[in-house]
């Protein structure tokens, strides 16, 4: 057994506990947060620190959920809800047009221009390796009457080679949140207040380790 205690509130090891960096963030978009109950990294996932950053949040851990209404644990209206799609990136509809931060889009991942972001009460996102989150797309029917949002991030993840991603707007499940909330109407500290988390993190991941090398 592991000697190594976790923080009962972030659940990360006792040495990378990041609860003094968290700010509970008020925001009009609910969060809804799938977890594959394997997602390996215990380490550096972000599912957690982004529940705690924000009261208007829901975690969940499992494989399947009969609908969205089941997964929330509300009542939902399927419409107004955007599901982060595992879409290999907007296919612009002209040549030389340029993809929004956000775009919902149609299921041949075009923009459509039908749906607006302002109509869009809450968001649901994967959290996992790409595999669990494929998994989780296919085992949850119901995240097809959600809208298809793509994220266009303008940087790559903060989490630079301590995790390697399969492409570039594969962001961790907080930076995902982050960005798709400020597209969505939040304000931009919103955004920044949720990546610095995401990097107080990294950062007491990299003094971590080096301690644990020496020992």
């Amino acid at each position: 057994m592991s000697s190594v205690e976790n923080c009962p509130n972030c659940q990360k090891p006792s040495g990378l506990c990041v609860c003094a960096a968290i700010t509970p963030l008020k925001t009009r978009i609910h969060v809804l947060i799938l977890q594959h109950p394997q997602e390996p990294d215990k380490e550096l996932g972000t599912a957690q620190l982004a529940h705690l950053c924000l009261p208007n949040s829901t975690l969940k851990v499992g494989l399947s959920w009969p609908n969205l209404a089941k997964a929330l644990g509300t009542p939902a209206v399927p419409s107004r809800w955007a599901v982060l799609y595992l879409g290999s990136g907007v296919k612009t509809a002209s040549a030389g047009a340029k993809a929004n931060a956000l775009s919902l889009v149609t299921k041949s991942g075009v923009p459509n221009p039908e749906l607006k972001l302002e109509d869009i009460d809450g968001l649901v996102c994967l959290d996992g390796t790409w595999s669990q989150a494929k998994a989780l797309w296919w085992r949850n029917a119901w995240l097809l009457k959600l809208r298809r949002a793509i994220l266009n991030p303008t940087q790559a993840s903060l989490y630079g080679n301590l995790r390697r991603e399969p492409r570039r707007e594969c962001l961790s499940t907080i930076e995902s949140i982050s960005e798709a909330l400020v597209a969505l109407g939040e304000p931009a500290e919103t955004g920044v207040k949720l990546k610095e988390t995401f990097g107080a993190l990294l950062q007491k991941h990299r003094i971590y380790r080096k301690e644990q090398q020496r020992r």
